[in-house]
């Protein structure tokens, strides 16, 4: 049986850059991480540092993290699906750049919000501006996420993502990043999730599924409202989604954990805490802890 590769979004933060998000991935116990290379509702961008870089690099071989399976995720703001999206182009642009520099092969983007000119013209539109980013240069494979289908995404069914792979010229370099909420919030039955696959693959290609992120759902299946829950605690349950993780016709595909923090309130203010130490801890058990947020609690105070 092939490994599991399992990780988390982490930070990439001024002073370590890409080396601190190794080590906050190690913490976790996790094997592989996902980032934002700087605020993703922003354009605010720190200099990469190559120094940093290659520490980082260096520690990830130390602890058999293979690159190719880390993911750096395209910032929100980001909207190719809008007729304007000539800024969305140009930042795009750069963070390409900015993932080749850190020598990372994968970057997850969400395909945008119509607005208002309907989903055939976001899609075109999605189209159109991966055409003009996308080239015989590019070293980046751009992955499109399954959208839960909130207000008016583009991306919320497989046809969707796939008239759009299918409209780009290199779409070689165009692949799928799976969310288990996007998809359940969008209607898909994952609890039947060989089912989803076989639908999966009949319409894209399984070749094409590359990342998958990991999380459980507030919302009843067909609720497309996108509220992830800590892993086992929503929806979507514990069983059905160690299911997932486990399917051996994707242990393959690098799995990330974008569950929310959890709220730990002192005697000034309420903090946030990451969840993903205690939750790669209970994937790999294939235990579910009911204590997981106590123990998380805990361990912060």
């Amino acid at each position: 049986m092939e490994k599991l590769i399992i990780g988390s979004h982490v930070s990439f933060e001024k002073d370590e850059q890409l080396l601190g998000s190794v080590k906050e991935a190690l913490e976790y116990g996790g094997n592989t991480f996902m980032f934002y290379t700087g605020a993703p509702q922003n354009t605010i961008r720190i200099r990469l540092n190559d120094e940093l870089t290659k520490k980082a690099l260096i520690l990830m071989k130390e602890n058999d993290i293979d690159i190719n399976n880390v993911i750096v995720h395209a910032p929100y703001i980001i909207n190719l699906a809008n007729d304007d999206n000539a800024f969305a182009i140009s930042f795009l642009k750069e963070e390409i750049k900015r993932t080749e520099k850190l020598g990372i092969t994968k970057l997850v983007l969400h395909p945008g919000s119509h607005v208002g000119v309907g989903i055939d013209k976001g899609i075109q539109n999605v189209i159109a501006g991966l055409n003009v980013i996308i080239d015989e240069k590019t070293k980046v494979n751009i992955c499109l996420e399954t959208m839960a289908g909130k207000g008016r995404e583009v991306g919320s069914s497989f046809i969707e993502i796939k008239k759009i792979i299918d409209g780009v010229k290199y779409n070689n370099k165009v692949s799928v990043c799976l969310d288990t909420c996007h998809i359940s919030d969008a209607g898909y039955d994952i609890s039947n999730f060989d089912q989803v696959l076989d639908e999966f693959d009949r319409i894209i290609g399984l070749e094409k599924l590359v990342c998958i992120h990991i999380n459980d759902s507030k919302n009843e299946k067909g609720a497309h409202k996108d509220r992830h829950e800590n892993f086992g605690f929503g929806t979507l349950g514990f069983d059905n989604l160690i299911k997932i993780i486990y399917n051996p016709r994707i242990m393959h595909i690098p799995k990330i954990l974008e569950t929310p923090y959890v709220s730990i309130d002192d005697s000034s203010k309420e903090r946030l805490y990451p969840p993903y130490k205690f939750e790669i801890m209970m994937i790999k058990n294939k235990k579910f802890n009911t204590n997981l947020i106590e123990d998380i609690r805990n361990y912060y105070k």
